[in-house]
């Protein structure tokens, strides 16, 4: 059957939209230029950590899910969606190499009448000003006339139960009106309800809003937890009081930093076109420069701890429980456990972790141990540090065999162990 629907990257954004095109009966193709990552799906394997189980990869390939590192396939189908990774850069700006090089591929087989879609994280302008020249020039076709270009904000919550691709309202907003209309008829086969915002722009400034909005948030959060911690206020109390006000309030929480595939977006760097807006987004760079320094309260909190215990972090033994950046997936894309980990090993501390969805794990080129009975670890540890609460995890139990736990999620019952 030939395909429908192209995905180009199979990351933690394409793979599950193959996914869920793959379940609305849409004969789809997934095309990657990594050769591993298409070997590990053509053996029913997930090729990224977190991603989806061998069992919903397996499911894909019964329902017509070609991976393919063939582009010859791109042009053969009438709709194509880029998902190409776009992390931050070390100038803080994103990263659009990976776009570029997807439309260029595509550009070279790009048919009239085909629908090109854009999902991966990017700046307002970013269609119109980046990826349409590359598309138009390499094709010799214009968009909005002879082909149709969109863009459609990524809204994907990687182990959230309850909100998968069908239930999640998907924001869309085309280069014309009939783009707009022709990415709709696309996302309404597998999206209970499409969102049109008015351009393109405005599709991208929403994904800008939503990411920002989550870091501002946390970094406020962060903020009262230190301050609170500071005059002996339990911040976590607190949380579950103010969540109660049925108005104006959205509760978040704190952690040792942020991690994820969604880092905090300042337009401020458009590294696209080289230049500056000439001012930053005040509010993005403050949330990142105090959500940048969790890890290192963390690491003051650990020494603290067992300074009072009359322990050094030297020669201390540390378990780290939970690295992945959030509950219950096996995704480590910007934890912070990494950074702590790091610290922690700079101060001479022995440290050993457990994860039971990270059955390996390294850190400054140096393999981590991994605990295999969990309470005895926790027994034998000076400190118990808690990154990730994972929902397999027994914390009242651990809390009992622990030295020291230090709980950096607010999971414990309240006295149980020391919180963040």
């Amino acid at each position: 059957m030939p395909a429908d629907l192209a995905v180009i990257g199979l990351g933690h954004l394409g793979l599950p939209l193959a996914q869920a095109a793959t379940a609305a009966g849409i004969p789809t193709i997934g095309y990657d230029t990594d050769e591993r990552v298409i070997a590990e799906l053509r053996a029913g394997r997930p090729p990224v950590d977190g991603s989806l189980t061998a069992a919903e990869i397996r499911r894909m390939a019964s329902g017509g899910f070609r991976p393919t590192t063939d582009p010859a396939e791109l042009g053969r189908v009438r709709t194509t969606v880029i998902c190409a990774p776009t992390p931050l850069g070390e100038d803080r700006a994103l990263d659009l190499s990976a776009v570029g090089e997807a439309a260029r591929v595509l550009a070279a087989r790009l048919r009239p009448h085909t629908t090109v879609l854009l999902e991966s994280t990017a700046y307002p302008g970013t269609t119109e000003e980046y990826l349409r020249p590359i598309l138009e020039e390499g094709s010799g076709l214009r968009a909005g006339r002879d082909f149709h270009l969109a863009y459609a904000p990524s809204r994907l919550d990687p182990g959230n139960r309850s909100f998968g691709y069908a239930g999640m309202p998907k924001v869309i907003g085309g280069l014309t009106p009939a783009c707009t209309e022709a990415a709709a008829a696309f996302y309404g086969r597998i999206s209970d309800r499409v969102v049109r915002a008015r351009g393109v722009r405005e599709a991208e400034a929403v994904k800008v809003l939503e990411t920002n909005y989550r870091h501002v948030n946390i970094a406020l959060v962060n903020e009262m937890a230190v301050f609170c911690h500071d005059i002996g206020v339990d911040l976590w109390d607190v949380v579950r009081c103010a969540e109660t006000k049925p108005f104006g309030f959205q509760a978040f929480r704190p952690g040792p930093g942020v991690g994820g595939h969604g880092p905090a977006i300042d337009p401020n760097y458009l590294s696209y076109k080289g230049r500056s807006l000439g001012y930053p987004l005040r509010m993005v760079e403050l949330a990142q420069e105090v959500n940048g320094r969790m890890p290192r309260y963390v690491i003051q909190r650990c020494a603290t701890l067992l300074n009072e215990h009359g322990k050094s972090a030297r020669g201390a033994r540390v378990l780290l429980l939970g690295v992945t950046y959030k509950p219950d997936v096996g995704d480590q894309e910007g934890s912070p456990a990494r950074e702590i980990a790091s610290r922690l090993m700079e101060m001479g501390a022995q440290l050993s972790y457990h994860d039971p969805y990270v059955p390996q794990w390294s850190v400054l080129g140096r393999p981590i141990p991994r605990a295999d009975s969990l309470y005895e670890a926790a027994a034998a540890a000076d400190l118990t540090l808690l990154l990730q609460h994972h929902r397999t995890y027994d914390l009242q139990g651990l809390a009992v065999k622990a030295q020291l736990l230090l709980d950096t999620r607010g999971a414990t019952p309240a006295g149980a162990a020391h919180r963040l």
